[in-house]
């Protein structure tokens, strides 16, 4: 498999913990940890992505647009913004 080196940012104390892991004996190394997370992250995606596509071929498909609109009145529409901590937050829109 090839590899290409990457930069990320993590979380200080997330970075920590990874690290500690390392030293315990519990990860190869850094950049191992990071190779497995990506991998079982992707197989996560994939898996979420596969129920929701089965759970709507057995609901009869994606929402009409009037059936999400009906969604929003009810539920409010999400809205998602960044905030200074790089994490999304969901926030429900004043409808």
């Amino acid at each position: 498999m090839a590899t290409k080196k990457v930069t990320v940012t993590l979380d200080t104390e997330k970075l920590e913990r990874v690290r500690r892991l390392v030293a315990s004996g519990n990860a190869a190394n850094v950049s191992a940890f990071v190779q497995h997370a990506v991998s079982v992250a992707l197989d996560d995606a994939a898996g979420w992505s596969a129920l929701l596509t089965q759970a709507l071929e057995q609901t009869g498909g994606r929402l009409t647009s009037k059936e999400r609109k009906w969604a929003d009145r009810i539920l409010g529409p999400v809205r998602v913004t960044r905030v200074k901590s790089r994490r999304l937050q969901r926030t429900k829109s004043a409808a």
